[in-house]
């Protein structure tokens, strides 16, 4: 772990969360263009996708403020409140969709192209979420923040903070991550409908409530005893992609009848 400044006040997990933001973009932009999706429709996207990451880390330390209250019985925020990746899930896809629409038709007012091309944009977009949230689980394994287990294995990583090794499950999640993102970018130009959103929610959900087993640092309760705030969020996300996937299926299915 290597939590202290580098160069311009700047440590690692900042570091590798520049990079997530970088290459979350460069990755829609190459995957945009080689859906000729017009030039127009990409900037709105990328004014849309910055607004998102204020939205996104706002919500995330909300949340983790809540998981906190919970914990502990106290709510408050301050700079050491830390952030939850469901809250920047939420709040960032929230705060696209509104900017999307909100700045499309502003910018677009005689256009519907902005409204045609959503489901596609939102089918890409997610790509670049799930490799920000890679670089991003980098960055938490040199902080040594979201940690597993205690741990005297081969595979264990030092744990400054702990002073012993832990389960690298950070590392085992960017990995896994990466792993997602190429498939939903082989998914996005395969596959005629846009399926990317539910296969995601159900996919990392599932990996995150697996994952959660093998992780050791406080992350708060829930009234259900035996399952942590993040295990039972991500029962949530997969029970709504099963229902998006159902709906987008069974909608293709229509639409192949009528033809």
């Amino acid at each position: 772990m290597y939590p202290e400044k580098l160069f311009w006040n700047l440590d690692f997990y900042t570091i590798f969360l520049g990079l997530g933001f970088v290459g979350a973009v460069v990755l829609f932009r190459f995957l945009a263009d080689r859906k000729q999706i017009p030039a127009r429709v990409q900037n709105l996207c990328l004014v849309s996708g910055v607004s998102s990451m204020l939205g996104g880390y706002l919500f995330a330390v909300l949340f983790q403020g809540v998981y906190n209250a919970i914990a502990s019985g106290k709510f408050s925020l301050s700079g050491d409140t830390g952030a939850t990746f469901y809250g920047g899930l939420i709040g960032g896809t929230s705060t696209f969709i509104a900017v999307y629409f909100l700045a499309g038709k502003w910018a677009f007012p005689k256009k519907g192209e902005t409204k045609a091309r959503f489901l596609e944009v939102l089918n890409l977009g997610i790509c670049s979420v799930v490799i920000a949230h890679a670089f991003g689980r980098i960055g938490c394994l040199f902080a040594g923040c979201c940690h597993g287990a205690v741990t005297t294995a081969w595979y264990g990583i030092w744990n400054a903070e702990l002073g012993a090794k832990t389960v690298p499950v950070q590392l085992f999640e960017s990995l896994f991550l990466f792993a997602l993102c190429a498939f939903l970018c082989f998914a996005a130009f395969r596959w005629k409908k846009n399926l990317n959103l539910p296969l995601y929610l159900i996919l990392y959900g599932v990996w995150r409530f697996i994952i959660e087993f093998f992780r050791a640092d406080e992350r708060g309760e829930t009234f259900v005893p035996w399952l942590s705030p993040s295990q039972l969020t991500a029962v949530v996300l997969v029970l709504l992609g099963g229902g998006l996937l159902v709906f987008a299926l069974r909608s293709n299915g229509r639409d192949h009848e009528n033809e």
